[in-house]
């Protein structure tokens, strides 16, 4: 799945437009998101706001062009990559288990409560229902990673199995997308090629890690031997992306090849069969060194998209059933996301930022959306539904995880 917003149809803009666009972009995110950590609230949904007022839903100033959309993508494949490099991997490892419980837990809920909610109480087709559901299911990793990281939280327990969590949804994001694809076309379930990708995913996640810490390795090599510390930027940017091409061949999400280079390259990497694949320390520090201030450039540009694809002027605020069926799926898009939380042993705190950490939707929910109505499998009704409930969940969660971690 790919990782940058898909909401409508992107537009072609000329190149000068292009760099005034990028200014704007870069500015804008930074001031709103400065503005809003001097009230007290993420700077993170300071550019999302900045992408709502210069997108379509206000101003209209820009387009989501599809130069926008790549840089986008490389902004949270970058983000991920910082988050791999950060983690804690014997933590994650530890956590494991209940990542995958709550991963599982916070998928199934409102899949089956965002189901149920159209299909016998708003009488949506059985596609249209599923789409709904499906809309639901995954968690932005991207926004709720940069809330944490700005938070201060990102290393702590519950964090790790957020992390983990999130992970893995997109995963089954990914898995249930393919199937509904399947299933809107030929209106059968196919167990067989769905088996084929969750095989191939799970390929990718065991050797993937391997392959780029080889690869690191000789980057390493080159820069002993030539010493041109200035060939590591580059390698590793194209180390990056290549691994994020190959996630993607394998069926899974572009962000889980660049989560786990940036695994592979940090200093707790530990495989056991894999312990002769040390990297020098100083090569470490100058992969954080040359990557990590791209990083903060690249990744407001993917926050601000989010706000670009929201198109909040396509939703008839007027209408009743419009406000009945989106309050039943926001009540049911939170409420299956907390409770998935409270599968893990801890403090009610630790448990309640677990669940409200997985809650935003941001770009993946978008994504189903646009899938949805691409196939014609939801109409302008449910795709505007769907729509108010990403923008939501993605504006809610960052203010109640701060409210809720504050001593």
């Amino acid at each position: 799945m790919a990782a940058a917003p898909t909401g409508g149809e992107a537009v072609t803009v000329d190149i000068h437009t292009l760099f005034l666009h990028i200014a704007i972009i870069l500015i804008s995110g930074r001031i709103f998101g400065t503005l809003f950590k001097k009230v007290g609230i993420p700077p993170v949904l300071g550019e999302v706001f900045a992408g709502i007022i210069l997108g379509q839903s206000v101003l209209g100033l820009i387009p989501l062009s599809e130069a926008i959309k790549v840089l986008a993508e490389l902004g949270v494949i970058l983000l991920l990559f910082e988050v791999g490099l950060e983690a804690d991997l014997h933590m994650l490892i530890r956590v494991g288990i209940w990542s995958a419980l709550v991963a599982l837990v916070g998928a199934v809920l409102p899949f089956a409560g965002g189901f149920v909610v159209s299909y016998y109480m708003f009488d949506m087709p059985l596609i249209s229902s599923l789409f709904i559901g499906g809309a639901l299911t995954a968690t932005s990793i991207g926004i709720t990673v940069r809330v944490l990281t700005d938070l201060g939280k990102h290393k702590d327990r519950f964090a790790q199995i957020v992390l983990g969590a999130a992970v893995l949804d997109d995963i089954l994001g990914v898995i249930v997308l393919a199937a509904l694809y399947e299933f809107s076309k030929t209106k059968e379930v196919n167990l067989e090629a769905t088996a084929g990708l969750m095989f191939h995913i799970a390929i990718f996640f065991v050797v993937a890690p391997i392959v780029a810490r080889l690869l690191a390795k000789f980057i390493n090599f080159m820069v002993e031997k030539f010493n041109e510390p200035e060939i590591i930027p580059a390698s590793i940017l194209s180390l990056i992306l290549g691994v994020g091409y190959l996630s993607y061949r394998a069926g899974s999400p572009e962000i889980l090849g660049a989560f786990t280079a940036g695994l592979a390259l940090s200093r707790r990497f530990a495989v056991p069969f894999a312990a002769f694949l040390h990297l020098n320390e100083r090569i470490i520090h100058k992969v954080e060194e040359g990557i990590l201030p791209l990083v903060h450039v690249m990744a407001p540009i993917f926050f601000v998209s989010v706000g670009l694809a929201l198109n909040l002027r396509a939703i008839d605020f007027s209408s009743g059933a419009f406000w009945g069926f989106s309050l039943l799926l926001i009540a049911v898009a939170i409420v299956g996301k907390v409770l998935a939380g409270f599968v893990v042993p801890g403090s009610f705190r630790e448990r309640m930022s677990i669940g409200l950490s997985m809650m935003p939707r941001g770009e993946v929910g978008l994504i189903f959306a646009e899938f949805g109505r691409s196939f014609h499998a939801i109409d302008s009704e449910g795709y505007a539904v769907i729509v108010f409930v990403v923008a939501v969940t993605t504006l809610l969660a960052p203010i109640l995880i701060k409210l809720n971690l504050r001593e």
